[in-house]
């Protein structure tokens, strides 16, 4: 992993980009670069959705709720206005594709906060689905991440610049 970013507070409806570089740092090919997500937790275990969590009342015929809702066609591939990652068995790991010696994929995901609360998004990156390549860091565990984010109700204070634009106004002004 070179680089992994997602804003660590959002609001309710607010729609950001979740990126990860991922650098192939070995000798051979990756033959099938994947990227797992999760929510920490039980409920988030427990869903079979990759940014949702599981809420299962007596009265919910789909326990599955989402925190972020995924744009259609993303992931991308950087540079790229086509889907990146395709999907797999599992809806919570996204395939992107094979990964060259010395070469860095940077996969975006477009994500639209719609559950409030604090969550920790939990990311695994492999080399394959069929289970025989293995991704390795250096040290020789399995490459990955997290990201703590609370989804906030609060909107921003806003205002009307001279020319029209609508932009947030900075504390302190």
């Amino acid at each position: 992993m070179t680089k992994a970013a997602f804003p660590a507070v959002q609001r309710l409806g607010q729609t950001s980009q979740l990126r990860l570089a991922i650098r192939n740092a070995g000798d051979r090919t990756v033959p099938g670069l994947t990227v797992s997500f999760t929510i920490k937790g039980q409920q988030g275990e427990d869903s079979a959705l990759p940014f949702g969590v599981s809420d299962p009342g007596p009265e919910i015929a789909q326990p599955d709720r989402p925190v972020w809702v995924l744009a259609a066609t993303y992931p991308h591939l950087n540079g790229s206005d086509e889907p990146g990652g395709t999907s797999t068995s599992s809806p919570k790991t996204f395939a992107l594709g094979p990964l060259k010696p010395g070469k860095t994929a940077t996969a975006i995901w477009k994500l639209s906060a719609v559950k409030q609360g604090k969550y920790t998004l939990l990311y695994d990156v492999g080399a394959g689905i069929n289970g025989k390549a293995k991704a390795e860091t250096d040290g020789g565990v399995s490459p990955g991440g997290s990201f703590s984010t609370e989804v906030t109700e609060r909107l921003p204070e806003t205002e009307v610049t001279d020319n029209g634009e609508i932009v947030e106004v900075k504390k302190g002004k």
